[in-house]
């Protein structure tokens, strides 16, 4: 007999073969956007999306993200002007043909995006009490990747897309925004509603890397 105020567990949901499939088109259609629409996101809709990222395991569940709205005009110039000395900094790595393409390729869009979000590891968190990072500390960040991918993947099943910025300098993004030293950049995203659609990733488009199912191979020793 159950006391007045107990409710009973909740039962596990059933996910039927065309959840599966459904699942499975997520997976496939979550694309790296560089290309958005102006419109802006409902604040409503951001927030729920931000809901469904937390969801993602962190070790010893200490939850070490920490996401910021851009939003000032000021510190988003700021933030594409670093963009822009690190990308030309990147393309004086490439030779003849492949620098010409790198040239070519769209790598961001921090000018088109309307909603920019900066994606911190505070590497200083207490929740916790270190459980499970003790030989391998870097757990935290890769947490908080696990909430950046929840966050792409609900963000692709609400229609908005993404884009993850790489090429930045972590150290200027934190004096930008005004941040702890202690929190570090693991991502620059842009989110918005793409202004186009493609199955495959842009980067295989355009002929710099197709997909070589490399990595897939399973070892067994």
């Amino acid at each position: 007999m159950t006391a007045p105020n107990d409710s009973p567990e909740p039962s596990p949901p059933a996910f039927d073969e065309t959840f599966r499939a459904q699942l499975a088109a997520l997976f496939a259609w979550r694309r790296d956007v560089r290309r958005f629409r102006r419109d802006p996101l409902p604040p409503a809709l951001i927030e729920r999306l931000l809901d469904l990222a937390v969801l993602a395991p962190s070790v010893g569940n200490a939850q070490p993200w920490r996401f910021v709205s851009v939003e000032t005009p000021e510190r988003r110039a700021a933030i594409i002007r670093d963009f822009e000395q690190a990308n030309a900094a990147a393309a004086r790595l490439y030779r003849d043909e492949q620098a010409a393409l790198y040239a070519r390729l769209k790598l961001e869009g921090l000018k088109t995006a309307p909603t920019h979000l900066a994606v911190f590891c505070d590497e200083t968190v207490s929740q916790g009490a270190g459980l499970g990072r003790q030989t391998m500390p870097e757990t935290l960040r890769y947490s908080v990747v696990g909430a950046i991918q929840t966050l792409w993947l609900a963000a692709r099943a609400h229609g908005v897309g993404m884009g993850w910025v790489s090429i930045l300098h972590p150290e200027t993004i934190n004096a930008t925004l005004d941040l702890p030293a202690h929190w570090v950049l693991v991502a620059y995203l842009c989110l918005g509603y793409p202004e186009e659609e493609h199955l495959d990733p842009e980067l295989e488009r355009h002929g710099w890397q197709a997909r070589t199912g490399e990595g897939r191979r399973l070892l067994k020793r």
